[in-house]
């Protein structure tokens, strides 16, 4: 390695032997080649990147590049679904995790061994699915055209936008049972769930209010049944009522230990 790259760390499995061939089709956050590396019991998954980009100084500002964070996070991305074809159970790293050389890769191993084993342990042979509801948005509704004996009294105005609001609070607690109706279903498949705050519609890119956003750590050979489920309860859904399943994907939201520490420059 040189003295202008770092090693970008991406994901730990456990060593199962011969060292496994990363297909050249998978590049990292830099497009560089993925390889492993194998110390104390484990497997990481790296690559070499641009000191330039990935030192801690030159890091904090790009950070606050959304495009250049847009394209890492895709990179990372990539590799850990490498991974979890690669091995039976892959613990993905967090962003932009680095190290002088792989001697501090093979010290950040040593140090985490209890934790990577007790994570790879509790999560082996199960993937996370991650389901989120949307209630689409109400069509706007024409004003009503005025009496022939004059605009509405205030009295009128009042009464008719107490019945719109209590009209949409009704629709909003039907859609929220709905929901709840859709997470416990599929928290019934599930060993373990994480809930997280709503989406915000215009980032998300899906139109309407978010009622659930979940993701669902789901046994591999439970996986069908879940699918399965997921599109029985699309089929069943109310009009405007949408249901996004994504995944399968490495058991992010599940990882509870985080031993790296990155041996940043």
């Amino acid at each position: 390695m040189t003295d202008g790259e770092l090693l970008y760390a991406y994901a730990v499995a456990r060593d199962a032997g011969p060292a496994r061939d990363v297909p050249e089709t998978v590049t990292g956050v830099a497009d560089e080649p993925v390889r492993e590396v194998c110390h104390a019991g484990f497997a990481a998954l790296v690559g070499r990147v641009p000191a330039a980009e990935f030192e801690e100084g030159a890091l904090r500002e790009r950070l606050e590049d959304l495009a250049w964070l847009e394209r890492v996070a895709r990179g990372h991305q990539r590799v850990v679904d490498a991974a979890v074809s690669l091995f039976p159970c892959a613990l993905p790293l967090r962003l932009a995790t680095v190290y002088h050389d792989e001697d501090g890769l093979r010290r950040m191993l040593t140090a985490g061994r209890e934790a990577f084993g007790t994570a790879l342990d509790r999560l082996e042979g199960r993937v996370e699915w991650g389901v989120t509801v949307y209630a689409a948005p109400a069509p706007a509704e024409p004003a009503p055209p005025p009496k022939p004996s004059g605009p509405p009294s205030g009295r009128d105005y009042l009464r008719r936008r107490g019945a719109e609001r209590r009209a949409a609070e009704a629709d909003a607690r039907r859609e929220g049972r709905a929901a709840e109706a859709v997470h416990e279903t599929l928290a019934a498949l599930a060993e373990a769930v994480r809930l997280y705050p709503p989406q915000n519609s215009p980032l998300s890119g899906h139109p309407g209010r978010n009622l659930l956003n979940a993701a669902y750590l789901v046994p591999r050979e439970r996986a069908d049944d879940f699918t399965r489920t997921v599109a029985e309860l699309t089929d069943q859904a109310p009009d405007g009522f949408r249901i996004r399943l994504t995944g399968p994907w490495a058991p992010y939201s599940f990882v509870t230990h985080d031993p790296c520490v990155p041996d940043a420059p």
